[in-house]
């Protein structure tokens, strides 16, 4: 019940980059911390009792520090940094969730209308604001980042040439595919603004990944691909949705091509996954007003019908991550 307040605080220390500031002091005084803070004292006493008391900061003899899990997931700005990831849940996930009742009730994602536009996604109203779009896709990085290492080395990756990443955001996992995979060339997918976040990012593997930007529901996906990518993208829609993106991926692949689908997936009983439980509620209340994070045989059914054999999924990877992978 705590939880909600404590959160925040936790992000507004990390916005306020206390976290960063003692680790490079190692221990710090209230009066150093204010300093660099420039909070008025009362406040800055306020919120540093509350990180204490969720462990992340500690106090010896007046002078405060880092716990050793603050200091690995939270004083860094590596792009993997948690500092990223709940300064953006902070920003555009968590707020929403005050609407739960009434998107739910409503059967859409009434939380949407406190972003500009009448577009249907938080993803495309989003570019109508670039700063907030920035911390939104830094958030998205660096918690790809914490989980796609279990993609990437998938030996099934070894034998692709020409990815397509559809949904593929600011390029992160493609650009940790060609890495990994010397011959892999990736296209990425994506609507124009975050195309351009994306451009940035990919200067140094640009001969191997390559942006496409455009809207995955009303343009063809290009011919070429010997596989698709979707990574964190067909869970936000609905079950239309998704076999209508699989059939369009089998459209666009030579016999033998691959589908790759990797993303949170629930217990097949639906009862259990706490990242995933988080995640279908936001696209309820917020992102599109459909969606979840659904279990692999919901996958594995639309992979059939779409036309796909030899379906199968790699189960219980990091972060209740699945790949449901088939062949055309």
């Amino acid at each position: 019940m705590n939880a909600p307040a404590l959160f925040n605080a936790v992000a507004t220390s990390a916005e306020l980059r206390i976290f960063r500031f003692l680790a490079d002091h190692d221990e710090a005084t209230f009066d150093q911390i204010q300093e660099f803070t420039d909070l008025p004292r009362h406040q800055l006493r306020v919120l540093l009792q509350a990180v204490c008391a969720t462990g992340l900061l500690v106090r010896r003899d007046g002078r405060y520090a880092n716990s050793a899990t603050a200091l690995e997931l939270l004083a860094s700005d590596d792009d993997d940094s948690w500092a990223h990831i709940i300064i953006g849940w902070k920003e555009v996930y968590y707020p929403a969730f005050g609407q739960m009742t009434k998107a739910l009730r409503a059967g859409t994602n009434t939380a949407l209308d406190a972003y500009p536009g009448d577009e249907p996604t938080l993803y495309q109203r989003l570019s109508r604001n670039p700063e907030l779009e920035a911390v939104f896709h830094r958030a998205m990085s660096a918690f790809t980042l914490r989980s796609v290492d279990a993609l990437v080395h998938r030996p099934e990756f070894a034998d692709v040439r020409h990815l397509l990443d559809v949904g593929g955001g600011d390029g992160t996992t493609s650009i940790r595919l060609a890495a990994r995979h010397p011959e892999l060339k990736s296209t990425v997918f994506d609507i124009p603004s975050v195309s351009k976040l994306a451009g940035g990012k990919t200067t140094s593997l640009a001969d191997r990944v390559d942006l496409l930007p455009g809207n995955m529901f009303t343009d063809e996906f290009p011919l070429g691909p010997d596989a698709v990518l979707f990574s964190h993208v067909l869970e936000i829609f609905s079950g239309d949705q998704i076999l209508a993106m699989l059939r369009k991926a089998y459209d666009v692949l030579p016999a033998g091509g691959r589908v790759f689908l990797y993303g949170y997936n629930v217990s097949d009983d639906e009862t259990s996954g706490i990242f995933s439980a988080r995640l279908g509620l936001y696209f309820n209340v917020l992102a599109s007003g459909q969606g979840m994070a659904y279990p692999a045989s919901d996958y594995e059914r639309w992979l059939g019908q779409a036309g796909f054999r030899d379906v199968t999924t790699v189960r219980d990877l990091p972060f209740e991550h699945g790949l449901s992978m088939g062949t055309k």
